[in-house]
């Protein structure tokens, strides 16, 4: 995997879960086009990067959306 790619594997992302709301996260493109992972909490709507093929599942690394 690269900085660029957004791809998880399904079973690693299946398993995932916001470290915020409890919430799944799905595969998204941020604004400036790396990957991350989107909580699909539509009380508390958070980004997390993946950097290297790791997503980086910490509250001070998220962005709001």
């Amino acid at each position: 995997m690269t900085e660029n790619s957004p791809w998880i594997d399904p079973w690693v992302r299946s398993v995932l879960r916001c470290p915020v709301t409890g919430a799944e996260l799905v595969d998204a493109t941020g604004p400036d086009g790396a990957p991350e992972l989107r909580s699909t909490d539509p009380e508390r709507p958070l980004a997390y990067p993946v950097r290297d093929g790791i997503p980086v599942l910490l509250e001070s690394e998220a962005r709001p959306l």
